[in-house]
């Protein structure tokens, strides 16, 4: 560390990742914020420093450094921050205490857990406390890594065991197998230890029927209301299963429900029915439901609703690893809540980034035209939503609202340099919409000044009458 290195620290400022203390005498302080550092992302604390950035230094001695580490061993676990002294002018010297993140969170400073918001120390909550500790533990002993009592492989689908593992062999995610034997494939999966089966190789591959008796959380719940809200009903359903099954299941409900969505292109005459939502987007958003979701919450589930403004993809438990839905729309380490889980549906081709989920889904919302995808984390629950702002054709419909249609006359017609038959918007407009309707469009938007008529009878050619500020007037 230089001294213009330093100069450049104190310009910049204190944050969450950088303090500044004139003297050693408030060491402990420090060591409040150091501990709070090993907690969060790491940062440095500056002592010869003043609140205002201004670079004063101080008197430093071998007591000095005696105290300020004295300090530092009482956070527990043992950390081991760097300590280094740069001189400035008249013998004063700055230093510097810097850490990264912890790796055996969470610390505590006489007896007391810290943490960092915005250019502040605060004391940790004990529900945060336990949360970073319950993260630590995970690693080493979670609920998918542990055995499924009373399981054996003939309760599993073992076709879809293999079809992984082909799939996985195929794309090099794997290695080719002794074997085709089932004992074989679920051990290259690591979801077979010592003979017994784990928890996760029963939620990936588990029958039904045994799944729905012993692990009713592998449930998926689908709906498709009426309205923005949950008033009403048009479609409510559930499915128990694996979760390559359970996939399946949504993606089939989607396909069946969702509305078509309607766009006209200024150099193309065919309307482009095309689905609401990117397909892919909304695959990724499940497969990561169904990989990130907490299955020790004996009554969660992943849940699928389409109302007329959005769809909403949920799966039960919250963000771990200091995630927020902020920091999940730019690059960030992948730290799957279930790691055999999701690396079965990596291997499978059904993930294909680690990490790079929810930006996937960004860019493809981003090429379909459509608002900018939402995540929330309400501690209980996690939610994807999609939302749209398109001309929406209802399946299994023949009618659409007379403002859609509407809307979709004029579209055309701003495209139709000399007009358009009636028949032409009929046929442009089917199935969504009868003669009849179309018809009594065109003369409603007639009397309103919207649009204009030349000819007689079926030879008459219907044009947009451009209004002085531009607006539709519907």
């Amino acid at each position: 560390m230089t001294l213009d290195r330093i100069s450049a620290l104190a310009a910049s400022g204190e944050s969450e990742t950088l303090e500044f203390k004139e003297t050693t005498g408030t060491r402990r302080e420090a060591a409040r914020t150091v501990c709070a550092f090993l907690n969060q992302d790491g940062g440095r604390v500056l002592f010869g420093v003043n609140r205002d950035g201004g670079v004063v230094g101080q008197q430093v001695g071998e007591r000095t450094i005696e105290e300020l580490s004295a300090e530092l061993r009482q956070i527990d676990p043992p950390a081991f921050p760097t300590v280094e002294r740069v001189p400035v002018e008249g013998g004063r010297e700055v230093i510097m205490v810097g850490t990264g993140r912890g790796p055996t969170r969470p610390y505590i400073f006489r007896g007391s857990a810290y943490r960092r918001v915005g250019n502040t120390t605060l004391a940790m909550s004990p529900d945060e406390y336990n949360r970073i500790l319950f993260e630590r533990m995970h690693s080493e002993q979670r609920w998918e890594n542990q055995p499924a009592t009373g399981w054996s492989i003939s309760d599993l689908d073992v076709a879809e065991i293999r079809r992984v593992v082909a799939e996985g062999v195929r794309r090099g995610r794997m290695d080719e197998p002794p074997s085709r034997e089932p004992a074989d494939l679920l051990r290259g999966l690591g979801v077979l230890r010592d003979g017994v089966l784990l928890r996760a190789g029963a939620v990936l591959f588990g029958n039904r029927g045994r799944l729905e008796v012993d692990m009713p959380q592998c449930l998926l719940r689908v709906a498709r209301f009426r309205g923005t809200d949950k008033m009403q009903f048009l479609d409510n359903r559930q499915f128990n299963g694996n979760a390559f099954t359970l996939l399946g299941n949504a993606e089939r409900f989607l396909r069946d429900s969702l509305p078509i969505a309607a766009r006209f292109e200024d150099d193309r005459f065919d309307r482009i029915d095309e689905p609401l939502y990117p397909p892919l987007a909304t695959r990724e958003a499940l497969a990561n439901a169904l990989c990130h979701r907490d299955y020790s919450i004996g009554g969660g589930s992943i849940g699928v609703a389409i109302y007329d403004d959005r769809l909403e993809i949920t799966s039960a438990g919250s963000l771990h690893f200091g995630l927020t839905p902020e920091k999940l729309f730019v690059p960030h380490e992948s730290r799957p809540w279930n790691p055999l889980i999701a690396r079965a549906f990596h291997r499978r081709g059904i993930i294909e980034e680690w990490g790079h989920g929810t930006l996937k889904m960004t860019d493809l919302n981003r090429a379909a035209g459509l608002p900018m995808l939402e995540i929330e984390d309400d501690g209980w629950c996690v939610t994807v939503r999609f939302r749209h702002g398109q001309f929406v054709l209802q399946p299994g419909s023949r009618e659409t609202s007379a403002a859609h249609r509407k809307q979709v006359i004029l579209s055309l017609l701003n495209n139709a340099g000399d007009g358009m038959a009636r028949r032409d918007i009929v046929a442009r407009l089917a199935p969504y919409a009868s003669k009849r309707q179309v018809t009594r469009d065109l003369e409603t938007m007639r009397e309103r000044g919207l649009i204009a008529s030349s000819g007689h009878g079926g030879s008459a050619r219907w044009k947009r009458v451009r209004s002085s500020d531009g607006s539709s007037g519907i």
